[in-house]
């Protein structure tokens, strides 16, 4: 077939603004490591743990201090990386609950923006089966290998939606080979990519190869005295085991994960795409209880202390980064993307978002933030009486890992439609943030109300209350998170999506 030589030239015009386009516009790829707290790192101070990739992109790249996860624990953190939006505002209020259907994602933006994106690791945000309607492809990936939930060494993944198959090797390693892979090929078709790297590690059960085993030999001898729960990997059952064997896993699972990162580095490095590649690193929540030893906050996963929400954060850009900077701006996961889509200039989702463009900050002109940020742990005990947003059978999940749920070695979800607001949807545990204090409520539904004010500044381990000795501060961030919920539990109504 003879193609007109007036279509062949429109043709190779737009082959030739897409390649310009291609090339100008910013590779992105976002990393999350699975209960990664904010000290659990070399350049934060640790005094065991061996990050040296991380380290060096906390020495030449935008080192976040103040990087907050949205919630304190993984699913609805991870929904917030997508849509920008605070995850209580549709439903995904805790580990297990699905994302919805009609949310927009940032891979959809960046999709239909010409970038090709990829998924790998854990999702946590609905099934990655292909009937899913919430799986990484239905919320705008171009291709993934997943998993419902986490996973340890010799991973069993779905590839697009197939079922699961069992990759030989160390988790962390695998699932960057397999972004390796997809980088590949996008710059073989000259397009710009996006892909979301979600480990599995360091999240329990652990396990860890016999090398990165034996650089943790040494741990301190007190911590063979203490024993903490966890699962074993023998049984899927909880378990209790010395803290010192647990750390000396726990730890290996991160050198691990650190080393891969420094492999995906390598590789851009050497395809000369380090310069225009953003790499965003973060956590999903504090450090969990089995593991949480040396941090200087208090609190850890699960909780709105400082150790609950606050996590490693940096970016990598050496094109936009060129010297080091740190932050001490606070910043949260819901940031990322209005952040990508400026940076794409790409339009922003029509609907209420809770996250700001970092952008300013990225080039070093935002010293404070321009709004609070709000976390909200969403009081479920009367949402299962709700009706199911989604077929449950759609809600089943096929990836199996070791930790056992019930009698069952996979992850089901759920979520559930919210048509009416009821004075006790506002409980359960919810903050306000500002750029000096913190403000905490708790409260259950019929409960009473308990409120907390820390200057987080001068007092980061939240040990003095000033609840008394600041009533003004405490009543005008109240009637600011009161607002705020309001808003969410709108959206939570669907209102959104009208």
């Amino acid at each position: 077939m003879r193609i007109p030589l007036k279509k062949s030239c429109s043709l190779l015009l737009l082959f030739a603004v897409q390649t310009v386009l291609a090339a100008d516009r910013p590779n992105i790829v976002l990393l999350m490591g699975d209960d990664h707290g904010w000290d659990e790192t070399g350049y934060n101070g640790h005094p065991q743990l061996k990050t040296p990739v991380l380290d060096e992109m906390a020495s030449t790249g935008l080192r976040l201090n103040r990087f907050y996860s949205a919630h304190p624990s993984c699913s609805p953190t991870r929904a917030s990386v997508m849509t920008g939006r605070h995850p209580n505002r549709y439903g995904t209020f805790a580990p297990n609950y699905s994302i919805r259907p009609e949310e927009i994602t940032i891979a959809q933006r960046l999709k239909n923006s010409g970038y090709v994106c990829g998924h790998f690791g854990k999702w946590h945000l609905g099934p990655v089966k292909e009937a899913s309607p919430t799986s990484p492809g239905e919320m705008g990936f171009n291709e993934w290998l997943s998993h419902d939930n986490f996973f340890e060494l010799n991973p069993v993944l779905s590839r697009n939606g197939a079922p699961p198959q069992m990759f030989s090797g160390e988790s962390s390693e695998i699932v960057i080979s397999e972004t390796i892979r997809f980088l590949k090929a996008a710059r073989e078709k000259k397009q710009p990519f996006f892909a979301v790297v979600w480990f599995g590690s360091p999240h329990e059960p652990y396990s860890g190869l016999s090398k990165d085993l034996a650089l943790y030999d040494d741990l301190p001898e007190e911590y063979a005295d203490k024993e903490v729960r966890l699962t074993s990997n023998k049984t899927g059952r909880p378990t209790k085991r010395p803290l010192r064997d647990v750390l000396r896993e726990r730890y290996s699972e991160i050198t691990a994960m650190d080393r891969s990162i420094g492999q995906l580095r390598n590789w851009l490095k050497d395809e000369g795409l380090r310069d225009n590649t953003l790499l965003w690193y973060c956590g999903d929540n504090g450090t969990p209880g089995d593991g949480i030893v040396t941090s200087p906050f208090r609190g850890q996963k699960g909780n709105m202390y400082e150790g609950g929400i606050r996590v490693p954060g940096l970016i990598e850009w050496p094109s936009r980064v060129a010297e080091p900077m740190v932050s001490d701006v606070n910043t949260v996961t819901s940031d990322i993307l209005p952040t990508l889509c400026r940076i794409t200039e790409t339009a922003l989702p029509d609907r209420p978002l809770d996250g700001i463009d970092l952008t300013p900050l990225i080039h070093g002109k935002m010293k404070q933030r321009s709004k609070p940020i709000a976390f909200w742990s969403f009081d479920t005990k009367d949402e299962s009486n709700n009706e199911p947003y989604i077929d449950m059978e759609l809600q089943r999940g096929t990836t199996p890992l070791v930790k056992m749920m019930g009698d069952i070695h996979t992850r089901n979800f759920r979520n559930f439609h919210h048509p009416k607001i009821e004075p006790d949807d506002f409980s359960g545990s919810r903050v306000l943030l500002n750029n000096q204090y913190k403000l905490i409520v708790n409260s259950k539904r019929g409960g009473l109300v308990k409120r907390e004010l820390f200057d987080v500044r001068i007092d980061p381990a939240e040990t003095a209350n000033l609840i008394d000795e600041k009533p003004n501060v405490t009543s005008e961030m109240q009637a600011q998170l009161q607002d705020w919920q309001e808003s969410v539990l709108k959206s939570l109504t669907t209102a959104d999506y009208k």
